[in-house]
């Protein structure tokens, strides 16, 4: 998809749209410019100013600048170039975003790559460069853009939220993306079990029992006492609300914790496979 295209079936983002498009025209009548001046103004054609403005086509943030300065808007329609760059978000990130933002404990099995959370940008792209069939470039920069702004959550001021991950040992020892990127990404997890609201925890490949063996899944308890689980597989991703589904996971995820090693033997395992990948 292109930067300027809008996403039909997205009824969310096409919401946003139609706000920021109403603005944009709002403020362009009454500067008492037509669509041309405008274009010529903001040193874009009349063609794509009108496909804006019928909310066919995307302002990308140096359009809402330009259309800023140029009607004197004192910074009003700039600030909606973040309002514009989270809705283009694909929706089912917007949904898990929301979700993760409303949570209080996030709890996370991974056992194919790094929990999304906890991965570098570096890392990130080289998993949606892999994916086939192929994204295109735009997609890609969609997909990681959208990736590291859910891991917003994880700052100190991001509110009084707790984590626990637990990665399987081939999640650190599968060299995606190569060595150099693997050993930036094993730093940045010694990096993020350092904080005081994050357990970070590893499985080792030798554990003669893994309850996790079935896939990767994650947990929201929310601030209402509800559950959320999360299920991951190709193609599909399963949402369970259901306290019956939900408290097996529970149930799976303190088994998986107690087979691990403890946060602290975790960072030191780290530590060993980082010292590995550098020799």
């Amino acid at each position: 998809m292109s930067d300027w295209d809008v996403e039909p079936e997205d009824d969310e983002f096409n919401a946003v749209m139609r706000a920021v498009v109403r603005q944009l025209k709002l403020w362009r009548e009454a500067a008492g410019m037509t669509q041309a001046e405008f274009g010529t103004a903001i040193g874009y054609g009349l063609e794509l100013v009108s496909s804006v403005e019928r909310g066919r086509r995307i302002p990308r943030p140096e359009y809402l600048d330009a259309a800023d300065e140029v009607l004197g808007a004192g910074g009003k329609i700039s600030a909606m170039k973040g309002d514009v760059a989270e809705a283009r978000y694909p929706k089912k990130v917007r949904d898990l975003k929301k979700l993760e933002a409303e949570a209080v404990e996030l709890c996370a099995y991974n056992n194919s790559v790094v929990h999304g959370l906890l991965q570098t940008e570096e890392y990130a792209r080289a998993i949606f460069s892999a994916r086939r069939p192929t994204f295109t470039e735009e997609e890609v920069e969609r997909q990681v853009t959208a990736r590291l702004a859910r891991q917003e959550i994880l700052s100190p001021t991001a509110g009084r939220r707790v984590f626990s991950f637990v990665q399987c040992e081939s999640t650190l020892r599968r060299p995606i993306g190569g060595r150099m990127l693997m050993q930036r990404q094993l730093e940045r997890l010694l990096e993020v079990g350092q904080l005081r609201n994050v357990d970070l925890q590893v499985i080792p490949l030798d554990r003669e029992e893994n309850a996790g063996t079935d896939g990767s899944f994650r947990l929201l308890n929310l601030t209402d006492g509800a559950t959320v689980a999360f299920s991951e597989a190709p193609l599909s991703s399963r949402v369970m609300t259901n306290p019956r589904e939900t408290t097996v996971l529970n149930i799976r995820y303190g088994v998986i914790r107690a087979q691990a090693l403890s946060p602290r033997e975790s960072l030191a395992f780290i530590e060993k496979v980082l010292g590995e990948t550098e020799t």
